[in-house]
């Protein structure tokens, strides 16, 4: 332990920028969007480092740094810039422009289609019934619910 904070001591900068750059690599490798704040508080701490700026000081800055960043980024970043596009994992939205058929007769505008292998809760976008067995067309989603339309015939 002795070795790293002699290192630490030597070369104050040269540690905050290895620091920043492993945080950088990992949210390359993983591109959650929680490392890239902390990695640029590291590059800030080292160039305070340059400073001479003390490791208790440093450290201090560092967490502080990294909080303020991150929530800072979190609550000022536009949505366009955080989650640009549709999410692949929304096993909802993806089923949009997807067919299917009704499981049952829909009563009220409410009934139950099966897309995909998978039967799904479902309402009429269009019309207030609909006869079991129809093809259907996913056209939106509301909430955990398919909106669906009876289906146009194919060209």
């Amino acid at each position: 332990m002795d070795g790293l904070l002699d290192l630490y001591l030597a070369h104050p900068f040269w540690a905050w920028a290895a620091l920043g750059a492993a945080l950088l690599a990992i949210e390359i490798l993983t591109g959650s969007g929680w490392l890239l704040w902390a990695s640029a508080a590291a590059g800030v701490v080292g160039l305070a480092a340059l400073a001479g700026l003390s490791l208790p000081a440093a450290l201090l800055l560092y967490a502080a740094l990294t909080i303020v960043s991150t929530l800072a980024a979190r609550r000022y970043l536009p949505r366009s810039v955080i989650g640009a596009g549709q999410d692949i994992n929304d096993n909802i939205a993806r089923l949009l422009g997807h067919r299917g058929e009704a499981v049952g007769a829909f009563e009220n505008r409410a009934g139950r289609v099966f897309i995909d292998g998978k039967e799904w809760a479902a309402e009429l976008a269009e019309g207030e019934r609909l006869k079991d067995g129809a093809h259907v067309e996913v056209v939106g989603v509301s909430g955990t619910r398919l909106q669906v339309r009876e289906a146009r015939a194919s060209p």
